[in-house]
Formats: structure tokens, C-alpha cells, sequence
């Protein structure tokens, strides 16, 4: 039986480089596939996007962070903000990966693969059925790529998701691509696993492309589906009817009518299968009893697989432990873990990346991941110290002014993350003030923008950071002199000015809560040149950097 609303065409991936397209065309597409990690702030462009399109497409959250088979480190603050964002945008599937990501001290941020025994089956049940509870609905657990597997493995990967579903109510997300990747690794049959898998049990299938390597084959979602993925998805298909299937296109992202081709390919080949929803219940089964205190061997196990992606002199004692003693291509993960760090700092401090260049940035990143572990499963936090490490990096002390830098683009960074328009919160206009009396303006007590940030530096911040911008100006002759930046997001995009120091003074003292007057009398105490008021005030209602004042 299909459930009312389930798209029946496939889908695509929403990614930022089609946003442009999917707002002006609306191209036909069975639905929107996005991760819940990109939109879990539910702020800014990203999620204005996302609010606006799922008026019009289904969609489906594919999270990528609650590592459901971590032994250790497993967050219950991840598991809320998912629940909050499955709630706000109510989409019609929700999956997650079999996989873990994380130790008792640090998240590793990746999709690593589970002893497939049954300890850690007791564990995910135990994970699925608090998931399950909580988002009152039922979840899809996806198959994922493996590049090692252990020698603890007491059945195949599709009988442990099948012994899953059977035990909690949720249902599978079959990759056929990773299907594909694991017989090529591995030697194991991706036809078998399919037929391991009851009918009914398939909520969704993906379709991708891989990457060959020395190594292995790597699914790295940055190519055409391969001909044995699209043969592997017609037995799917056969065996499990038609049910919403997905082309993830996640790295080297093609045009759009190029994505959508493949979808429509995907349509062409299911339209010889008759529609098929899962029968197993759309809800979870109440969660049984207490939670299930992890097996102290799993927990070891991963904390050791995790050692020896910190450091490669650890990975030899894992030998015995994986299945062809697999140790070298323990190397693709550790790869995932340091590209992961340095794309996160890429996305939050792209001005430092330029001024120190690719190379040194890349070592940076290395060094601060290391010395700064992630805690979270959302990276977008990950960059939260890099200003103070910077400070102690011997490398860069050729770039004195760095730290100052960072420290800009962290603000620009939180800016982004901070409520506005897309929360109902908008700046006032200048003509507000022509509605107070004098006396009135003195006692008011005036609300900043939640994104506004102040920032005092020595250095030529402000400069530095506009010269880096496209279209820039040109660098600033000296980079020896005091600047002081206001960040502030009043739209969709971040605003970066230099601010004089009577500005700088009266906007640091009212978002200390200070009246206007409290504040001008601060400002003029510190001796700086007094600027003409109204034109100040114009600038800061022109920037949208006041979204309340208070006359009480």
C-alpha cells in the first residue's frame, strides 16, 4: 500500500549550486533529498531555500551525523536538533546510516562500518528504537560503503539490517551503489543481499557513482551511475517494487539538466515495476525498556580504529582484527577525516586560506584538527578556536595579523548561523526615530541585530578581509594599522564595515544594555572626534543593524 503523498518519480539531491534553478524553474523532479547536518540552524539562504521549495517538492532528510552505532560519544543534543528540524520541514522519509562516528572524547565525522555481530545489533536496536520514539516516526537505516570489515563479523551486512527491521519496525535504504563498492572490496554478493532482505522492507533506494582507486573502489557521489549500479537497481526493483528512489551527486556537482537526467533514466527503468510501498508499520514500536549499555569490546574496538586514524604507528595492531588484514586502506578514512576538517575550515575561513594559500592551509588543518578534535557532529562549529590556536602556530607567525583575521571570519561565520529575516526578525528603519521625542531617544535602549559582532584589531583587518572579497579592492598599504569591524547580517547576505572609534564605542555599549544617552556619554568621554549623529544613525539604520528599541 502507498503512503498518501510519497512521491512517485525519483529524486535528486538539493545542493547549493542548483538553488538558483529549482527557485525560478521549479523543474520536475519526484522529490528533494537533503542532509539534515546543512540545515539543522535553520537559519539563513540555505533554509530560506529549503522552506520555500518544500512547498512544492516532497522531501527527505538524510542525516549523516548520529553515528547510531557509536559505542561512545553517541549525542543526544544531535539527536534533538534532528528531531526539532524533522518537526520544522515534516518530510516524508527520514534515514540515517549503519555506521558509528564517534569516541567517548571527539567526533570523527564519518560514516564508518559496524561490526556486524550481535552485540552491536543489540545497540542499534536499543539506538533505532529511541530514534524511532522520538521522532514519532519510522526511520530508514542506509547500507553503507565499506572499506574494511572485521573479523568479529558474524553475518552479512543485508541479514543484520534485516534482523532490524524485523526487531524494531524500521526500514532500509538500500544504496545499490554501495552494494556494488562492497562486492568489489570485499567479494560479497550484491544480488545475495538484496534477497537477504524481506519484501516490504525497502522505504528508499540510492543510485551513485564511484571512484576506482588503488585502494579500493570509493563511493565518492562524484559521477554518472555506473551501468552494474543501474543493473543492481533493476533487481532492487524486482524484488521490492517501486519505491522513491534518489541519485546522489554530492562532489564535483554537474549542471542541473544533467542530474536530472539521470533521475529521469531512474523513471524510464522503474516504470517496468509495479508501485510497492514498505508494509512494515509507518510508526516504531514503543521503545523497550531501559537503554542498552554498550559492549565494553565494541567501544574498544572503535577506540582503536579511531587511535590509528590519529595516529598511522597505531594501525598495525588493528592487522589482526580486520578481515585480509585490510590495514592499508584504513588510509580512505583517514583521508575522510582530514578533508572533512579542512573543508569545514574552508567553508568558515576562506580569506585566511587565501592569504596563506592552499598548501599551508591544507598542513593547518591538519594540525589544528588534531590539537582541536571536533565535539559535534554538525562541523559547522568545528572552527570555533582557530583564532587562538593560530596564536600559538609557529607557522604562521610570519602572518601576525592571522589570528585577527580568523577572528572576523568566525563573526562573518556566526553572522550566517544567526537568526533573521527567515526568523521573523527584521531590521527597523530609520524612520522610527522621528516618532520619539528627544528626551524619549535619550532613555531608549536599543536591540542589535542577533548577527551583529564588534571586533577591535591592531591590524588592518577590515582591509585585508575586503581585498580578499570578489571584486575587492586593492590590498591596503599597510597592514600595521588599528581597525575596528561591525558584521552584520540584516538579509541574506553579510554586511563587513569598518567602523570609526566614536561608532565603535556607542554600538559596544548598547548591546551592553546601555540607554542612548548612557552610551553617547561613554562615547564622548573616550575623546575621539564626535562625528555627526545623524549621519551615524543613518548608517546604522541603513545597515539594518537595530531591530528594536525600547523607550521603558
Amino acid at each position: 500500500m502507498r503512503v498518501p503523498g510519497a512521491p512517485v518519480g525519483a529524486g535528486v539531491g538539493l545542493r547549493a549550486p542548483h538553488y538558483r534553478a529549482f527557485l525560478e524553474r521549479r523543474p520536475a523532479v519526484g522529490f528533494l533529498e537533503v542532509h539534515s547536518e546543512n540545515h539543522l540552524a535553520r537559519v539563513g539562504w540555505d533554509w530560506h531555500v529549503l522552506a520555500t521549495l518544500r512547498r512544492d517538492y516532497p522531501l527527505s532528510l538524510h542525516g549523516v551525523g548520529l553515528g547510531l552505532g557509536s559505542a561512545r560519544g553517541f549525542s543526544e543534543a544531535h539527536l534533538e536538533r534532528v528531531r526539532a528540524l524533522v518537526e520544522a520541514v515534516d518530510p516524508f522519509l527520514v534515514s540515517e546510516h549503519l555506521s558509528w562516528g564517534a569516541l567517548a572524547d571527539r567526533q570523527l565525522n564519518d560514516l564508518l562500518p559496524v561490526t556486524l555481530d550481535g552485540a552491536m545489533l543489540a545497540l542499534l536496536c536499543e539506538r533505532v528504537d529511541r530514534v524511532q520514539t522520538l521522532l514519532r516516526r519510522r526511520l530508514l537505516v542506509e547500507n553503507v560503503s565499506a572499506y574494511v570489515r572485521f573479523r568479529a563479523d558474524t553475518m552479512s551486512e543485508a541479514e543484520f539490517l534485516a534482523e532490524l527491521v524485523r526487531r524494531t519496525g524500521c526500514g532500509v535504504l538500500l544504496d545499490v551503489n554501495n552494494l556494488y563498492v562492497n562486492q568489489h572490496n570485499h567479494g560479497e554478493d550484491a544480488l545475495a543481499a538484496i534477497a537477504a532482505l524481506p519484501p516490504g522492507s525497502v522505504g528508499e533506494i540510492h543510485l551513485a557513482g564511484h571512484l576506482d582507486t588503488p585502494l579500493a573502489l570509493v563511493d565518492h557521489h562524484g559521477a554518472a551511475v555506473a551501468e552494474p549500479v543501474w543493473a543492481l537497481y533493476r533487481a532492487a526493483l524486482q524484488r521490492f517494487g517501486r519505491v522513491p528512489a534518489l541519485v546522489e551527486w554530492d562532489t564535483d556537482v554537474p549542471p542541473l539538466e544533467l542530474l536530472l537526467a539521470e533521475a529521469a533514466r531512474a523513471d524510464a527503468i522503474a516504470r517496468d515495476y509495479p508501485l510497492a510501498w514498505p508494509v512494515v508499520p509507518a510508526r516504531a514500536p514503543v521503545a523497550r525498556g531501559a537503554n542498552v549499555a554498550p559492549d565494553h569490546g565494541l567501544a574498544a574496538l572503535q577506540q582503536q580504529v579511531g587511535d590509528a586514524l590519529a595516529d598511522r604507528g597505531r594501525e598495525q595492531a588493528l592487522r589482526p582484527l580486520l578481515k585480509d588484514g585490510a590495514v592499508a586502506r584504513l588510509a580512505l578514512y583517514r583521508g575522510n577525516l582530514v578533508a572533512g576538517w579542512e573543508r569545514a575550515l574552508a567553508d568558515a575561513y576562506p580569506v585566511v586560506r587565501r592569504l596563506v594559500g592552499e598548501e599551508f592551509f591544507a598542513g593547518l588543518a591538519r594540525a589544528y584538527g588534531k590539537a582541536a578534535p571536533s565535539q559535534d557532529p554538525d562541523l559547522a562549529g568545528f572552527g570555533l578556536r582557530l583564532a587562538g590556536f593560530l596564536e600559538g602556530f609557529a607557522p604562521a607567525a610570519a602572518f601576525p595579523y592571522l589570528p585577527d583575521v580568523a577572528r572576523l571570519e568566525w563573526a562573518v561565520h556566526c553572522a550566517y548561523l544567526a537568526p533573521g529575516l527567515e526568523s521573523g526578525i527584521a531590521p527597523l528603519g530609520i524612520d522610527v526615530l522621528a516618532q520619539l521625542a528627544p528626551e524619549a531617544l535619550d532613555a531608549a535602549r536599543f536591540t542589535l541585530h542577533p548577527s551583529a559582532a564588534l571586533l577591535r584589531s591592531r591590524w588592518a583587518t577590515v582591509p585585508l578581509w575586503h581585498a580578499h572579497q570578489p571584486d575587492g579592492p586593492a590590498l591596503p598599504a599597510r597592514v600595521d594599522l588599528p581597525s575596528t569591524a561591525l558584521a552584520v547580517r540584516p538579509g541574506w547576505q553579510v554586511e563587513v564595515v569598518e567602523l570609526g572609534a566614536f561608532d565603535a564605542a556607542m554600538l559596544e555599549q548598547l548591546a551592553a544594555g546601555a540607554t542612548f544617552g548612557q552610551a553617547l556619554d561613554a562615547a564622548l568621554a573616550c575623546g575621539v572626534e564626535t562625528p555627526d549623529l545623524g549621519a551615524m544613525l543613518q548608517r546604522w539604520f541603513g545597515l539594518g543593524v537595530v531591530t528594536a528599541i525600547s523607550t521603558d
